[in-house]
């Protein structure tokens, strides 16, 4: 099907549903690259005009890459829920937006509505948003899951307790572990990227987490961020797994470059529920994303890197995750070039995946050759709480020295919880004021005298 629409005298063409989808997207570097952006923002308006005419129904008529060559489009159209679908079924996709952003559209609603869009539709709608509608539309979404703690409440934002080291030094590993547990950083999981993905390294490192966990009584979930196969066979050989980590994408092909399908993904979540580590959940599985990883594996099909990423929140959804998050500026300038497209595009991801059900949190990140500082990331650490975000990272300084990234550090996590009146989960901040660590029950806040329950501990790192 051909859409059309006359912008100052001239008329634009859009051959199919893909091209009006990247060609209605807020400019930005990677589409660039992939040939795929509109040409100006005459285009672009066109475009946009052209989307909004456009039904939602349409969506389920055409899709952006063929159902018979992409399990991720299989996945999509199967798993589409046609009863939760009705309520907007007759909308287009303008009409889609004006009414998310109404008051028909509350929080039960929205949970009601969730197995019904497609990422497809999601993707469209976010292109005809501006910032402060992908905040208010995604502040209404509420997504809660649980393992050993609840994460996504009302007022609460969770972080992700970092503690990365270039060698994988135990030392180094255990003395950013209290540091953050004593900023209260921790909540959604204590995970850390391996400096090597050896089975023998990483039972080791998942071995020493949940020692710190037991030993301490900490209410959270422990992870190692490595292949999923990796944590398969770690989880075989006898070894405490909270999380099964693993990076997805929005099309088969992406995923095979990650070196996982859905029956991989499948298999590790089995296996993890197998081992009913939950005390309070059973979500079992953390995820991330970025826009650009289609792209980067020459993967994409043609299809704009932000839609590509709104179909990788489809791969999550499947999987009833803990946690989901969008790396957003850790692949470079190449697909998100400066602060301005990083800010647009961790509001998008977070808008979308929110709207399709899932528990999204975001790596409020850049690399040091983007066109992009702190600065830049303050706003989108604003932003995104207010938006209702479930967690963001927590990393000594700000700068972590084994991904050679910048992103957000254990103070950024108390600024944030200051100024918006957010709070930690209910179950770890407990857990902090009973050990002594934080102080009030109100507004907690860390104690000026260290806890005397970490002294050993410390001890021992000095």
């Amino acid at each position: 099907m051909t859409y059309a629409k006359s912008v100052g005298g001239r008329t634009y063409r859009f051959p199919d549903l893909k091209t009006l989808l990247a060609k209605a997207s807020p400019a930005r570097s990677g589409d660039y690259l992939a040939g795929v952006a509109a040409e100006d923002d005459s285009e672009r308006a066109a475009a946009q005009m052209a989307l909004s005419d456009t039904p939602l129904k349409a969506f389920l008529n055409e899709v952006v890459i063929p159902y018979e060559d992409d399990e991720v489009t299989r996945l999509i159209i199967d798993r589409h829920d046609a009863d939760a679908f009705a309520p907007v079924s007759g909308l287009t996709v303008g009409d889609f937006r004006n009414w998310l952003l109404g008051a028909e559209a509350n929080e039960a609603a929205l949970t009601k509505l969730s197995p019904g869009v497609t990422p497809e539709m999601a993707a469209a709608v976010s292109k005809l948003m501006r910032v402060q509608d992908l905040i208010l539309v995604a502040r209404k979404c509420r997504v809660v899951t649980r393992l050993r703690n609840t994460i996504g409440l009302a007022g609460r934002l969770s972080t992700r307790l970092q503690p990365n080291h270039p060698t994988d030094d135990p030392a180094g590993i255990a003395a950013s572990i209290l540091d953050g547990l004593l900023y209260g950083s921790g909540d959604a999981v204590i995970g850390i990227n391996p400096a090597t993905d050896s089975v023998p390294a990483v039972c080791a490192l998942l071995t020493m987490l949940d020692e710190v966990i037991h030993k301490y009584e900490i209410p959270t979930q422990s992870c190692v961020l490595t292949h999923v196969t990796t944590s398969i066979e770690a989880i075989n050989r006898g070894v405490p797994v909270d999380l099964v980590f693993q990076s997805v994408a929005g099309t088969e092909a992406a995923n095979k470059s990650f070196g996982v399908d859905l029956a991989v993904l499948k298999e590790g979540r089995e296996a993890a529920l197998a081992l009913k580590r939950g005390t309070v959940g059973d979500n079992v599985m953390y995820f991330e994303t970025g826009q650009g990883s289609a792209l980067s594996a020459n993967a994409h099909h043609g299809v704009d890197q932000q839609t590509c990423e709104a179909r990788a929140y489809a791969v999550a959804r499947e999987f009833h995750p803990l946690l989901v998050n969008t790396v957003v500026g850790f692949i470079g300038p190449e697909y998100l070039y400066n602060g301005k497209q990083i800010i647009r595009a961790g509001l998008e991801d977070h808008f979308c995946g929110k709207l399709l059900g899932l528990p999204m949190g975001c790596d409020i990140c850049y690399t040091n050759h983007a066109e992009a500082d702190q600065d830049d990331m303050d706003m989108l650490l604003t932003l995104l709480p207010a938006a209702g975000c479930s967690f963001i990272m927590g990393i000594p300084g700000s700068d972590d020295i084994m991904l050679n990234y910048q992103t957000t550090s254990f103070h950024d996590a108390l600024y944030v919880r200051e100024v918006l009146g957010l709070r930690m989960a209910p179950e770890f901040e407990s857990w902090l004021i009973r050990k002594g660590v934080f102080e009030g029950a109100d507004h907690p806040r860390p104690r000026k005298a260290l806890s005397s329950m970490f002294a050993p501990a410390l001890a021992r790192i000095a």
